[in-house]
């Protein structure tokens, strides 16, 4: 096996006390987040981002990818037992979940989606192990004129996946590359878009924004919403054994979605829900029995959250490899690697592969930690549901508080958060997308540092870029793509035009 002696030295640095507990608590973070409705796992992991500073990189990272996978499996409880996803990749769970609880087989759809998860995981983290290295060693060939063109097909690629209104997706994706901009320039080391105050010389704080966004707007958002109590389908532990034929029937749906997860994590956007939509079609279109589907059939509850587990571990590719977020979750990671001075990318593997390593034996401990944390305390999970926002909301704000200042124990900012915060959620009651602000944040820096380089490398004549393979290559696939969305807006605009 790729890696294997790699491997064998990673569950040496996993095993150590503190990164076990490091996943441990990770898991435990991430499978509650995604029972409790509206805090997704980009908000717990903004909130989890000073306590990983205290441990080193390797456990800082494990435990983040520990509460964004852990929110995956919670995610499906509340979906089964509840009808309420606790994550939006887990509201297609929703349709044949509940359904599945309500004619009595509860403990099989949980059991389905635990095994379902675990076996994404593990092949995902097999497949994250074998992909990741090579695809780090083939970028050390990337030059400045590469990683700018690489740059423009992650925009591009982005821009057509930020929603249906495509101008304000854009625009939230302009005002993160601005915000990206704020501080001291790189080369010329003059301040710049300070607009005067001395405070915003260091720059805006992504961890901070990133809070206000994700921590502070969801928390607005509870708050704002009229609660209503719900019934919690009650599950023994005896029950959780599904009979031979939903076995066999899942089989194939956890198959066919953990590869469709994986593929799926390799693209920007928000995979893990989007492949959860495109799993559950596909099983009701290669199924014998489509009737089945939205009363209770076994596959819509396996192909579903195995895509979503494997499109967790499918765009760590990507980040781990190339260094490049193409979503929130990721963003948060990479921020938390930084907070340590480790960067993703290719030299991640030459400069710091206990790290990627580490991580690596890591989640295949924390994805057994999961399974068993989720079947037996698949009640207490589903009650955690249920908890009054007069609870969660001031627990939740003072987390937002302490994670926005610990990082550079600045005041300025909190206020940064509570603007963001207040900001993202009347962003998101406008409909516009907060995801792209966060991730340009990310890539602005990136894409400036090296536009000057490459210009600076083709002495400003940006035309012979032409003359880079790799880099054509990639600004070709960035044009028919474009041209690709294009065409299937201008299809999707006629046939509606004809309905």
């Amino acid at each position: 096996m790729l890696g294997f002696e790699e491997l064998l030295r990673g569950f040496t640095i996993a095993l150590q006390p503190v990164n076990l507990l490091a996943g441990f608590v990770g898991a435990l973070v991430g499978t509650v987040v995604g029972v409790m409705p509206g805090l997704g796992p980009t908000a717990a992991m903004s909130l989890m981002l000073p306590f990983s500073v205290t441990y080193g990189p390797t456990a800082g990272i494990i435990m983040l990818a520990g509460v964004w996978y852990g929110a995956m499996y919670g995610g499906s409880t509340t979906s089964i037992l509840v009808n309420i996803p606790g994550e939006a990749a887990s509201v297609v769970t929703c349709l044949d979940g509940y359904q599945m609880a309500r004619n009595g087989r509860a403990g099989a759809a949980l059991a389905v989606a635990a095994a379902g998860s675990w076996v994404a995981g593990t092949l995902g983290i097999l497949a994250l192990q074998a992909f990741a290295p090579p695809l780090g060693k083939a970028a050390l060939r990337f030059g400045p004129p590469e990683y700018l063109a690489l740059m423009v097909f992650a925009f591009v690629v982005l821009s057509g996946l930020i929603g249906e209104e495509q101008a304000k997706g854009v625009l939230m994706l302009a005002l993160g590359l601005f915000l990206g901009l704020v501080g001291v320039d790189p080369i010329s080391g003059m301040p710049r878009f300070t607009f005067g105050p001395t405070v915003l010389v260091q720059g805006i704080d992504l961890l901070a924004i990133a809070v206000g966004l994700f921590g502070v707007a969801e928390v607005l958002g509870i708050a704002a919403a009229p609660y209503r109590p719900h019934l919690v389908e009650k599950v023994r532990l005896r029950s959780l054994y599904p009979n031979r034929d939903e076995v066999r029937r899942s089989v194939g749906p956890t198959l066919r979605g953990s590869a469709l997860g994986f593929l799926m994590g390799l693209v920007p956007g928000p995979a893990p829900t989007l492949s959860t939509f495109i799993a559950y079609s596909l099983e009701k279109r290669m199924s014998k029995r489509p009737a089945e589907f939205g009363r209770g059939a076994v596959e819509g509850v396996a192909g579903p959250e195995s895509a979503n587990n494997g499109a967790v571990i499918g765009s760590l590719v990507p980040f781990l490899a190339l260094g490049i977020p193409f979503s929130p979750t990721a963003a948060v990671m990479l921020a938390g690697l930084r907070m340590h001075n480790v960067e993703a990318g290719p030299m991640l593997f030459r400069n710091a592969p206990d790290v990627f390593w580490g991580f690596v034996a890591a989640m295949y401990l924390g994805n057994l930690m999961l399974l068993v944390l989720n079947l037996p305390l698949v009640g207490l999970f589903a009650r955690i549901a249920t908890i009054r926002p007069q609870v969660l909301v001031p627990v939740v704000s003072i987390l937002c508080l302490v994670g926005a200042y610990s990082t550079r124990a600045s005041v300025f900012d909190i206020w940064v958060m509570l603007a963001a915060g207040v900001a993202g959620f009347w962003f998101r009651r406008w409909g516009f997308p907060v995801a792209p602000l966060a991730i340009g944040m990310v890539l602005g820096p990136m894409t400036e540092n090296n536009l000057r380089l490459t210009m600076q490398l083709l002495d400003g004549d940006i035309t012979r870029i032409a003359w880079r393979p790799l880099a054509m290559a990639f600004l070709v696939a960035a044009g028919v793509f474009q041209v690709f969305v294009r065409r299937r807006a201008r299809l999707t605009l006629t046939s509606e035009e004809k309905a």
